[in-house]
């Protein structure tokens, strides 16, 4: 529960300047983002942590970052939130109770790329909205970025 707590602490720290037309991300450009840092982190994992941590223009785009894990759910980058970087996240789980980088963990495992449905405090309005990310597992890390479903 503290885990939940502090991630929608710090998801709510975001700046709500990025959604003021309204706009939010769609699932194509999830899926062009997580391809664009697979690519990245292919190429140079340290460098495209380092990017994506330092939310460099490129990788960060209204409510839309990449998050990086590795195969124990430890993160590596987060777009968002850089005091996520380095701590086990395996067992945080959202406002139902799911522990959703458990199974982002499981599914890279068995599937590769997936979509995976969950909850999550939306910046604006502060309200816990379902969300889905999408996934790749490239090597031995897995890249997600998750859009809200409006």
């Amino acid at each position: 529960m503290r885990k939940t707590c502090l991630l929608i602490a710090a998801v709510s720290l975001v700046s709500s300047t990025a959604f003021a037309a309204g706009e939010f991300a769609t699932p194509k450009e999830a899926e062009a983002l997580v391809a664009k840092a697979v690519q990245a982190v292919t190429a140079n994992k340290d460098a495209a942590f380092k990017e994506i941590t330092g939310k460099d223009k490129k990788w960060v785009d209204r409510d839309l970052y990449p998050v990086v894990y590795d195969m124990n759910g430890k993160c590596l980058a987060h777009g968002q939130n850089e005091k996520q970087v380095g701590k086990d996240l395996i067992e945080l789980a959202d406002a139902d109770g799911k522990e959703f980088v458990k199974e982002r963990v499981e599914f890279a495992k068995s599937k590769g790329k997936f979509w995976h449905d969950y909850k999550f405090t939306e910046p604006t309005t502060k309200k816990i909205l379902p969300k889905s990310a999408y996934c790749e597992k490239t090597g031995d890390v897995i890249v997600c970025a998750g859009v809200y479903k409006h």
